[in-house]
């Protein structure tokens, strides 16, 4: 950097939570606009240079004269609370009303201007975060075909690991983890449908909390399944994980599902407790899902396992009834039709992709530029009826809710009185999709190669508090996290 302040400062920043940045703003030893200046800086070295991770696909291009503001309303009125003036960076699929496009990283939207603010957009800046760009993810949120690598789309191109160009970034919010990992921004905001915020997460050493369905909106939010669908942070350490989700966790009025949370308004960082893990009941799911690894992410796994045991963690082997069971993706299949249909319904009318058969269309129509990797599933999903009438849409349904709740993690929880259940990466991300139920994942350690591994806590609907709790005392008693080098 041309400035030698911004590059001392640069320097600092690495890694720093939000409650340090804070009070570095606090004691007038830096200014949002200048944190702004600094992020971009490193986006320009790293994301669009150097290793060129191409986590960004898009900087907000008022970013800058928000932080401004918001540095001058500081100064008159005080702060807002702990997100303000702080970077955050969200994925390409949610609503922003301001001059960035929404696009799901595919062409047919490239043009795409949101109407109006998505509902998690809206509390982002109502807390008085700095909307800093959109991230580059896999193209419709890795749902247009069974080949396509994680972190790739039509628009942005693929996006790499920081932790190596040849590890697999994790999907489908490739781009939030790879950018929040290599500090271009302080947080992230993903969405899951099925380990969409567990697998980048994981992948790029951070945590990411895929809440209950029904914490956060899905207002705004380029859909995949409403029974599935949710947005949820992505940050380098658990503290700022839970700052994010209590901002994030609102009722929302055009979402009838936000109204099934029993803990409206909680603030979730009042659940950092150190000892946390003392006494916890935790059932290890090594069946199905250990056997995935190979040797190497094995032994990290069951070091980790170790590490809950020392810590005072009643820790137990343990088998989900259902999860033999042969599962499908029938439910995302015939959700997606109609939900991002109606998406599509609702866009401004310069935008001529109104439907999936108009995108299945465009794809054909642009082969080179659209069909790398095919559109198999896009072509299953307009094969339904759009309706959700279809019997086997209806059995599918009434199948996955029963097996993954009461035949599943409902059942295991309560006949072995466990506070959490434990599996490897995102390996054990299907039953709690299915579910709607949470699960946060923490670094957990890097094999020879370094490439991240992850152990992920899954919990009951909304027991984010308990997951956040013990995910904070693993955190804090392991601190494996270490920073890629770029």
């Amino acid at each position: 950097m041309e400035n030698p302040r911004l590059q001392a400062l640069s320097e600092w920043l690495i890694e720093k939570p939000i409650l340090e940045i804070q009070k570095k703003i606090s004691d007038n030893e830096l200014t949002s606009y200048e944190l702004v200046l600094i992020y971009l800086n490193r986006i320009r070295q790293y994301d669009k240079d150097g290793p060129k991770i191409n986590s960004i696909l898009e900087i907000n291009p008022d970013a800058l004269a928000i932080a401004a503001s918001l540095d001058e309303e500081r100064k008159i009125k005080g702060t807002r609370g702990p997100l303000h003036g702080i970077p955050v960076i969200i994925k390409d699929n949610i609503d922003t009303k301001d001059k960035m496009h929404t696009s799901a990283g595919s062409l047919p939207l490239k043009d795409s201007y949101a109407k109006k603010d998505s509902h998690v957009a809206k509390c982002l800046r109502e807390a008085g975060a700095i909307i800093l760009g959109k991230a580059n993810m896999t193209e419709w949120a890795n749902f247009m075909t069974y080949n396509m690598p994680n972190g790739y789309s039509s628009r942005g191109g693929q996006v790499l690991n920081p932790y190596g160009k040849d590890l697999d970034v994790g999907g489908s919010s490739s781009g939030s983890g790879a950018s929040v990992s290599a500090n271009f921004v302080t947080i992230g905001i993903g969405t899951e449908t099925s380990g969409s915020i567990l697998s980048p997460s994981s992948q790029n050493s951070l945590v990411g909390i895929k809440p209950t369905v029904g914490l956060v909106s899905r207002t705004g939010i380029i859909p995949i399944s409403h029974s599935q669908d949710t947005a949820g942070p992505m940050a380098r350490c658990v503290e700022d994980a839970a700052i994010l989700l209590s901002v994030l966790s609102s009722v929302d009025e055009e979402d009838p599902i936000t109204k099934t949370n029993p803990n409206e308004n909680l603030d979730y960082s009042k659940f950092l407790d150190k000892s946390g893990i003392k006494g916890a009941k935790i059932g290890v799911c090594r069946e199905g899902y250990f056997n995935h690894l190979d040797d190497e992410k094995k032994e990290i796994m069951n070091q980790a396992v170790e590490q809950l045991k020392s810590l005072g963690g009643i820790v137990k082997d343990t088998l989900i009834p259902s999860s033999k069971t042969k599962w499908n993706i029938d439910v995302l299949l015939y959700e997606f039709k109609n939900d991002l249909n109606a998406y599509l319904s609702k866009l401004d009318y310069s935008i001529k992709t109104r439907t999936l058969g108009d995108i299945i269309k465009y794809n054909i129509d642009h082969q080179k530029t659209m069909l790398k990797y095919g559109q198999s599933i896009l072509l299953e999903s307009e094969k339904t009826s759009g309706t959700l009438t279809d019997k086997a849409y209806l059995k599918a349904l009434e199948k996955d809710i029963y097996l993954s709740r009461e035949a599943g993690i409902d059942k295991v929880m309560d006949d072995e009185k466990l506070d959490v259940l434990v599996f490897p990466n995102n390996f054990g991300a299907s039953i709690p999709a299915k579910a709607g139920y949470p699960s946060i994942t923490v670094p957990a350690g890097y094999t020879k190669e370094g490439e991240p591994v992850g152990i992920t806590f899954t919990g009951k609907a909304f027991s984010e508090a308990t997951l956040i709790k013990i995910a904070y005392a693993y955190e804090q008693a392991t601190l494996n996290r270490v920073p890629p080098k770029l």
